[in-house]
């Protein structure tokens, strides 16, 4: 008999990230007819039609995680006392449920302490948040008896700063959706780069992430711009995708140092397949990075990343691309020279891509899941 499964996720949608990731392993347990709980904040709209599949819907109190986290925590627990008397499998995200079982990290709280520029109020926020967050994660991954890391990057931190032993981890790496993430064909550029407003042929450097915090390190990325836009004969511009508190500062900036015309917020978007298809690359200058999402699936369409080699992500570069990792990422003036090595070789370095971006969708979700579930079902 097929036993039941609870995973524990604060949102499930395809959208990006985690959430994109807990999503195709709920879909993939519901499609195959398993029993599973999931109890989750938000759930998209394609799980409730699965059979086998039941929702407990947690309430985030004004859309806020530090008030929605802890009952999110308590229901995960009382839902994961029947599905463990009958020696089901339950799976929790981090720090978000200390239920035993198995963990799936995708953020390691103990690797990267946010830096918040914005009002007090909010860094008093990011403060308390992270040390409650620190404190769940230490207490949960500890006590299970499966760790799933998204990289070899989370594991050593798992195991150097939160002190898992080694024994008890995993690293899968995440999968990909290649109907949505597949090669851009010339027709499909056209068209993203039309919607965009873009019809000439300059280049086109895409940034995705939050812009509420420095994690990303957007503001690296800003300076380095202003820079390599100085040279007379550096011809691309920059479209942003995301949203946060430090976005309007952000478009204030660009506009007094006379970067209006040459980068483009576009805010929150969820059609970025479609705006990867117009991108000729993406910078992804993280501080810290477990995994990195978006510059997977940018690889997928066939468009370069240049990201840090620290992230996750950059485990699976080749040797070929070894000029796309940044080194240093609170260096801008080595993020201009990447840029500018890009740019001279932009046709060679879209095609040393394509080897990785065709590995990259052939483990489709499905094939992360299925490597998922016979991992935890021998450890459990």
């Amino acid at each position: 008999m097929t036993r039941p499964w609870l995973l524990v996720a604060g949102d499930l949608t395809p959208l990006g990230g985690m959430d994109a990731a807990n999503h195709a392993l709920a879909r993939y347990l519901g499609e195959r007819g398993t029993e599973v709980h999931v109890v989750t904040h938000r759930a998209w709209p394609d799980l409730r039609a699965l059979p086998g599949l039941t929702l407990h819907e947690v309430w985030r109190p004004f859309g806020h995680h530090v008030l929605g986290s802890p009952l999110l925590a308590c229901t995960g627990r009382r839902v994961c006392r029947d599905v463990a008397a009958r020696r089901g499998v339950v799976v929790a995200n981090g720090g978000n449920c200390d239920i035993g079982g198995v963990n799936w990290v995708h953020y390691v709280h103990a690797a990267h302490t946010p830096e918040v520029r914005s009002t007090p109020s909010r860094r008093a926020k990011a403060r308390y948040t992270h040390r409650r967050d620190l404190a769940a994660e230490q207490t949960a991954l500890r006590r299970s008896r499966l760790v799933i890391c998204n990289s070899r990057r989370t594991a050593c931190d798992v195991i150097e700063r939160v002190g898992v032993d080694p024994a008890r981890i995993a690293v899968i790496y995440y999968g990909s959706a290649p109907d949505r993430f597949g090669p851009v064909a010339s027709s499909e550029r056209s068209a993203a780069r039309h919607a965009l407003g873009r019809s000439s042929d300059r280049p086109l450097v895409g940034f995705v992430g939050a812009l509420g915090d420095r994690r990303k390190a957007f503001d690296v990325l800003f300076e380095s711009w202003a820079a390599i836009c100085r040279r007379p004969s550096w011809d691309a511009d920059l479209l942003v995708v995301g949203a946060g508190s430090e976005l309007a500062q952000w478009r204030e900036r660009a506009k007094a140092v006379g970067l209006a015309s040459r980068i483009t917020f576009l805010g929150f978007r969820p059609d970025v397949p479609a705006i990867l298809a117009a991108l000729d690359a993406l910078v992804h200058p993280a501080r810290y990075e477990a995994y990195g999402l978006s510059v997977h699936e940018a690889i997928c369409r066939g468009v370069p990343a240049l990201v840090s080699a620290s992230a996750g992500v950059a485990e699976r570069y080749t040797t070929e691309l070894r000029d796309l990792l940044i080194r240093d990422p609170e260096d801008p003036m080595e993020l201009v020279t990447r840029l500018w090595r890009w740019r001279d070789g932009i046709d060679q370095v879209r095609a040393h891509i394509a080897p990785l971006a065709d590995r990259l969708r052939r483990r489709t979700w499905d094939a992360m899941a299925e490597e998922i579930v016979e991992r935890a079902e021998q450890a459990t």
